[in-house]
């Protein structure tokens, strides 16, 4: 709804959410599909921060960070799905000015946390690796809370700012976002008032955040994959590969949706491609992490087994 104030400029009220398809025929089967998408995400990433806190054996930071990183993972699901639902059962997807804004906010809050969580747990693997001896000092309890309190403060910092910036522009030219949520860049495209500082903000700190994390990861397996190199055990080398194996699976899949995204040429770039890789990274990769995690990772697998057998003796 757009209402009109004394001086005649429009007032953006709500906006309407295109959606993934205009197809009536596509609605019903992929209200299908995301539901068991969503709710599968929602259970393994609960189940994760479920198993990684009872369990005694995975107090560990490896596994502190993969709980936050779950944590990160419903709660970015969240942000997004539920909304996306309810647009494939209303005939008009309709979401308030107010709730877009929030919205927004999340999805930056829980995306920025993410790549730097991802970045936390490629150091914690260099150190487990490189410097085993010194781990469990270097990754201590007090070291490993300010990584994501830091995480947490810098992405709510940021996000604020970019909301902010953008909800106090004029949304005169239409509310009609091309999207299946309020993200930045279909909302600058229905902005009518100037957008230079918002793309600025954006410049900053889009390409600031991926390269940084993105470095990071970089540096830590290289050193990593040097030292395992140097190792005389294939055993030692195929424990050291087996602890890396789930993250570097998780960085692979995330980031190279985002570089796909984000690197292709403008002459290529629309907003039906960029639909298509938002939901690989917004809603499928979110899904696939438990799994991941869950069939890749032996310690996580014992955790399970240990869980089960111990509800099975409780019951009888």
């Amino acid at each position: 709804m757009i209402k009109l104030n004394e001086t005649t400029e429009r007032q953006v009220t709500e906006f309407i959410l295109m959606g993934l398809t205009n197809r009536p025929e596509l609605q019903a089967p992929l209200f299908v599909l995301f539901f068991i998408n969503y709710m599968a995400t929602a259970l393994g990433n609960l189940g994760l921060i479920m198993l990684t806190t009872v369990d005694s054996h995975l107090q560990t930071p490896m596994y502190f960070f993969l709980r936050h990183l779950a944590f990160v993972d419903l709660g970015y699901s969240t942000t997004i799905g539920p909304k996306m639902l309810v647009g494939f059962i209303e005939e008009k997807n309709i979401i308030s000015y107010n709730e877009c804004a929030i919205q927004l906010v999340f999805f930056g809050i829980f995306i920025t946390s993410e790549l730097i969580i991802l970045s936390a747990m490629a150091y914690d693997r260099y150190v487990a690796i490189c410097k085993p001896l010194h781990y469990m000092f270097i990754m201590s309890d007090r070291v490993c809370w300010i990584f994501v309190s830091i995480s947490y403060l810098y992405s709510i910092m940021v996000s604020l700012l970019l909301t902010i910036k953008i909800f106090k522009s004029s949304f005169c030219n239409s509310n009609v976002i091309r999207y299946f949520y309020c993200d930045s860049l279909p909302l600058l495209s229905i902005i009518c008032s100037d957008t230079s500082d918002i793309e600025l903000i954006i410049m900053i700190f889009a390409p600031l955040n991926f390269l940084s994390s993105l470095l990071i990861i970089l540096v830590s397996y290289i050193l990593i994959l040097a030292a395992i190199l140097r190792m005389n055990s294939s055993e030692g080398r195929q424990k050291a590969f087996s602890t890396c194996g789930s993250h570097l699976t998780m960085v692979v899949v995330f980031y190279g949706t985002l570089l796909f995204m984000y690197l292709q040429p403008q002459s290529g770039h629309s907003f039906d491609t960029d639909k298509i890789a938002s939901v690989l990274y917004t809603l499928i990769i979110l899904m696939l992490n438990p799994l991941i995690y869950s069939l890749r990772n032996k310690e996580v697998k014992g955790a399970l087994k240990r869980l089960f057998k111990n509800r099975c003796k409780h019951s009888l």
